[in-house]
Parts: structure tokens; C-alpha cells; sequence
């Protein structure tokens, strides 16, 4: 297997990337170094692949023509696309950027693929598709018509697109639509590093939803291992539609309420947390919580890291990142 992982300076990127290598793959990765969030953390990511022996070149995936040559060059057999514009809070105020990095630049690789003849492509879609659905847990089944945000609506266009260009093209495609992944080397404005940052600083931490919150909080690694299993098998052909297309939840397929999590991370810590109440902001959902008994049938897989084990190698990652002192845990 010939890998391209785009996005392989992000979070789960860098997580997925080195996960294929370990597997004996021959794995290469892209990140176009987007300055959305510290930029020393995405060359971090980076410079530990490299020392693992993936190479993480620097392309903006909407330049169309330079995604093109980047496929051609590389003839890659599989592709994880990973690239996005993430955050739903910032599609409010940035929507541009979600239309470029989430639509246009999907686009870019779709079309990479279907000229390069990838074997299968896998991408990342999310949980926010399902917008102002109430049915729990949230099935593939389900209708995703209704996005309460643009990031969510991006997601969903890009199971759209991929869903086209596989019965147009042949491309075997699949969608992950992943819930909340946390764990070591995650992203800045994610709710982990942010309230692991203001409980260590005495500082208030924003919980939304006055605390009525829930969410199906999924480990990195088990969302790597999933990517793993799920590009080993292409999807067969759709029997309404036949196009080589599918579409998973990826979850722990549990729903953890926002004040668990906040209490896990104060004993981790050692210190309580200062909350701050604040009303449902929008674009956000009060709950989430994945079926994943399609994912566990299809690859013999279903994310189990509990809780507390990935919130506290997390916190040892934090921990010696950004060289914080350990204190006694309650």
C-alpha cells in the first residue's frame, strides 16, 4: 500500500500516519501548515513524522493543479483525507475558510484520485451531520438535512461529492463521521487543552449548555486503528445506487456527560475547575452519542478506550509538551 495522508500535521493525522507506517506501509503525508492554530505544534507533529520516516510535504490542497501533480507524482494506492477546516464555532465567523479547505480542496482530491486511480479513498466526514437530529444514538440510517452550522454542511457535501464521484467515476470511497476525538498532541481551541490550560492557570472555563451537556468522546487511537481497518476494505457497490460508496460512525458509542469529563480532568490535575455557565452557543448540539454496529461489523472493530485511560496519557502528553510540573492527584 502507497498511502497519501492529507492533513498529516493535524491531530488525528499525525496519529493515523504513524500508525500505517508502524503497519509497514509506505505512507506519505501533506499539511498545508495553516496558521488557524499554533503553526510550532503542526512543525512538532511533523518533525516526529519525519523521525518515523514519513515525509509531510507543505501543499494547499484548493490549488488544484498542484493536488493534481502531487497525485500524479506520487501514485498512491489509498488515500486518507483528514485535510479540513475544523471547528464549529469559527464557521460563523469565517465561512470562507470552510468553502476553500472543506469543499474546493476536497474537490482537488477527489479529483486526484479519480485521474491518479486510487484503490480507495477514505475521508473524513464528522458527527455534526447530524445537526438537529434528537434520535440517540445517531444512526447512519438517520436523515443529516438539517446542519444547524457551515462546517457541519461542508461534511455532509463531502459525503455528497464522494458518493457522486464513486458511481460516476468508480472510485471506491468511504466516509468516517468521526465524534469528538481527544487525546495526545490535539488541537488548541479543542476543550481538552483548553480547560486543562485554565484549571492549571486558576482560570474560568467555559462550559456551554449551563453544564447540560453530553458528548461520545473517542480516543485518537482507537479512530486511527478504525481508519486503518477501514481502508483494508473497500466498500462494495451500493445496492439503491451502486456506487462504491459507504459511510460509518466512528465513536466510542458512549454518551459522557461535559461535567464527567471536567471531573476526570480535575482529579488528573489536582485542582478544581472554575466554571463559567454560559447558554447553548450556536451551531452546537447538546448531545452526541454514535451507533456503531455497521463500523463493527464491516471491519470487526469498535472503539473501548475508557474515559479516564485516554484522558490521562492526554494529560501526561500535556504534561511534558508544554512542560508543566506534576502535582499530586486527588
Amino acid at each position: 500500500m502507497k498511502i497519501l495522508v492529507t492533513g498529516a500535521a493535524g491531530f488525528i493525522g499525525m496519529h493515523l500516519a504513524e500508525r500505517l507506517k508502524r503497519d509497514g506501509a509506505d505512507v506519505t503525508g501533506v499539511d498545508d501548515f495553516d496558521p488557524y492554530y499554533d503553526v510550532s505544534l503542526k512543525r512538532a507533529r511533523a518533525a516526529r513524522l519525519a523521525a518515523a520516516g514519513v515525509a509531510c510535504k507543505e501543499l494547499d490542497l484548493a490549488d488544484a493543479a498542484g493536488t493534481l501533480a502531487l497525485f500524479r507524482e506520487g501514485r498512491y494506492t489509498h488515500v486518507a483525507h483528514l485535510a479540513a477546516q475544523p471547528g464549529v464555532r469559527y464557521s460563523l465567523v469565517n465561512p470562507g475558510a470552510y468553502l476553500r479547505n472543506n469543499v474546493e480542496a476536497f474537490g482537488a482530491v477527489l479529483e486526484g484520485c479519480r485521474h491518479g486511480g486510487v484503490s480507495h479513498l477514505v475521508y473524513a466526514s464528522s458527527s455534526s451531520v447530524y445537526g438537529a437530529n434528537h434520535t440517540l444514538p445517531f444512526s447512519e440510517d438517520q436523515r443529516t438535512d438539517h446542519p444547524v452550522s457551515l462546517y457541519a454542511a461542508t461534511k455532509r457535501a463531502n459525503e455528497l461529492m464522494a458518493h457522486s464521484y464513486s458511481g460516476l467515476y468508480g472510485l471506491p470511497a468511504t466516509g468516517l463521521r468521526f465524534f469528538t476525538v481527544y487525546g495526545p498532541w490535539g488541537r488548541p481551541d479543542m476543550s481538552p487543552i483548553l480547560f486543562t490550560r485554565a484549571i492549571l492557570a486558576g482560570e474560568p472555563i467555559a462550559v456551554f449548555n449551563h453544564g447540560r451537556m453530553r458528548r461520545d468522546f473517542t480516543y485518537v487511537d482507537d479512530i486511527a486503528e478504525g481508519v486503518t481497518r477501514v481502508m483494508r476494505r473497500p466498500p462494495s457497490a451500493d445496492p439503491e445506487s451502486g456506487a462504491l460508496h459507504a459511510i460509518y460512525n466512528i465513536g466510542n458509542h458512549q454518551s459522557v456527560e461535559l461535567e464527567t469529563f471536567i471531573g476526570e480532568l480535575e482529579r488528573l490535575l489536582g485542582r478544581p475547575a472554575i466554571k463559567r455557565y454560559l447558554p447553548l452557543q450556536p451551531g452546537d448540539v447538546p448531545e452526541t452519542f454514535a451507533s456503531i454496529e455497521r463500523l463493527s461489523a464491516a471491519i470487526g472493530f469498535a472503539p473501548a478506550t475508557p474515559l479516564a485511560v485516554g484522558l490521562e496519557k492526554f494529560v501526561d502528553w500535556y504534561r511534558d509538551y508544554y512542560d508543566v510540573g506534576r502535582t499530586s492527584r486527588a
